[in-house]
Parts: structure tokens; sequence; C-alpha cells
């Protein structure tokens, strides 16, 4: 019997999963977002009937009949969404936290999701979606985990089990950032100062000697880019990971920072659809001068 699976959250993470299952493995799939039936919400309305997604009065009606709910809204109301799909949950269903927020969010979730009966999956998406759609590259954790692997396999999605504990596979995705997109942040700082001295390549190539197995020129340009277009969610995961290590006692010096560069860039508002280097940097820097 073919899978029956609920959003909600019909943003760029749910439309994209979304068009990955309308070419491959085809699901039934219901959506709900809150900016259905809102101006803010027409783009959303037509992605969802353009991939042959019903759309749902609320969080109810999308999750009553489903198979798989997949959680895909902001970090920031990840909880609330939550909350309001409870009383439509029942035993039987798979309920897939698939936002970037902190292990203990992921485990104040799960405890409310249990007494419905359906079985609470810690989801950590590991990559960009848009690449790679339905298949893009997930650890998974908590009650539920065992249970979805085989049956994202025969969707076609790439889960990798990870532990029957919550929190664990959000707690790598979340250190992991650190590294990733502190790297990001790096290279923007750096990029675009060393574009004032006209040295950008000088300072890419000392980069490649001490690392030469990494293409730093591409590297660069890639890393940018994410931060140009995803900016201000990478910002919000970084605070995220702020507030977790701070729970841990731990001052989240280079976490925090990151939050900050990533968010500067968001707030310069540009729309620069490109991965060159020396295009983005320009970009950054006009955008500065204004």
């Amino acid at each position: 019997m073919a899978e029956r699976i609920a959003f909600i959250g019909f943003g760029e993470a749910g439309q994209t999963i979304s068009r990955g299952f309308a070419g491959d493995t085809k699901p039934a799939i219901r959506a709900y977002d809150i900016l259905f039936g809102q101006p803010a919400g027409v783009p959303l309305e037509a992605a969802a009937k353009s991939l042959g997604v019903a759309q749902a009065r609320d969080h109810v009606d999308a999750v009553r009949e489903a198979d798989l709910v997949l959680l895909t809204v902001t970090a920031s109301s990840s909880l609330e969404a939550a909350k309001s799909c409870l009383p439509g949950l029942r035993k039987g269903q798979l309920f897939l936290d698939m936002n970037s927020v902190s292990p203990r969010r992921k485990i104040e979730t799960a405890a409310l999701v249990a007494p419905t009966g359906a079985a609470y999956v810690d989801v950590a998406v590991m990559a960009p979606a848009a690449p790679y759609l339905h298949k893009v590259p997930c650890l998974i954790g908590g009650p539920g985990a065992a249970a979805l692997a085989p049956r994202a396999a025969a969707l076609g999605m790439k889960m990798e089990f990870v532990s029957d504990e919550v929190g664990q596979a959000s707690a790598i995705k979340m250190f992991r950032s650190i590294v990733v997109k502190g790297l990001e942040a790096l290279l923007v700082e750096s990029m675009t100062a060393a574009a004032e001295y006209r040295v950008e390549d000088r300072v890419l190539a000392s980069l490649q000697e001490t690392w030469p197995g990494i293409d730093w020129q591409k590297l660069s340009g890639t890393m940018i880019e994410r931060v140009v277009r995803h900016g201000k969610r990478r910002a919000a995961e970084m605070r995220e990971v702020s507030e977790t290590l701070r729970s841990i006692g731990m001052e989240p010096t280079m976490a925090a920072a990151t939050a900050t560069r990533q968010q500067w860039v968001a707030d310069l508002g540009l729309q620069v659809k490109s991965e060159d280097r020396a295009t983005l940097v320009k970009a950054i820097r006009e955008a500065m001068a204004r």
C-alpha cells in the first residue's frame, strides 16, 4: 500500500521533497502551511497544485489520515506546530521532526508526541535539499527511527539510523554546523576583506598550498553563495547551536560569531544567483557601500 504523507509547513523543504516524490515513488501527499489562505501563501498554494499535493484545512486535517507526518516549518515555530498536530495524531503513525533545532527541543517535542501513540523520529537533514530532492542525506534517531528506515528506503529517501535516543542525530548535525557554517562565515569575511586589496586569489592560493586536497577557488564560491541565499535560516540555526552550548555551560564564542556574520549577509538583501566568488563578493561590497 502506498504511503500517505503529510507535510506541516510547505516552504522550500516541503516543496523540494514533494518534487522528488512526484518524479519517483509518487506517494499521496497532503500539506498544510499557516500561510495557506493568505496573500503571502499564494506561491505555496500554486506550488502544491503544480505538484499534485492536496491542501489541508489545518494541522489536524493534514495529519489525521497520514502514515508519515513530516514537520518542515521554521526552527522558531517547530514546537508550536507540533502542538497543533497533536489532536490528529494516532498510534501507527511516524512523526518526522525535520527541523534544524537543538537536541533539547527535539526531546521536548518527542515528549509531547509520545502520548498520542505516534512514534517520534528525530531527523537531521545533512545537506541542502535542492540538489537531492527527496533523496537528501539524513540521519535519524528516536523511538520511530528503526521502523522508518525500511519505509524511507522504499520511498527512495536516504536516511541513516543513528540511535533509538532522541537528540543524537540532531546533535551530530548541530555540532558539525559549528565547522561548516563557521567556515562559510570565515570565507565571506576573508574574501570580502581581501577584495579591498585585490588579493583574493593570493589568499586562496595560500590556503590551497596548506590544504591541497581542497579546491579553495570552488569552495569559496559555493560557501559564500549558501550564505547569500540562506543566511537568514543559517543564522537562526547557529543561534540554536549557541543556546545548546550555553545549556551545557559552554560560551558559544564561535557559534555566536557565525550567527552574526550569516545574519549580516542576510540583512544585505542580496538577490544574486551565482556560485562565482568574485560576483558574490562584488555584490556584497556594493551592498556595503550603500
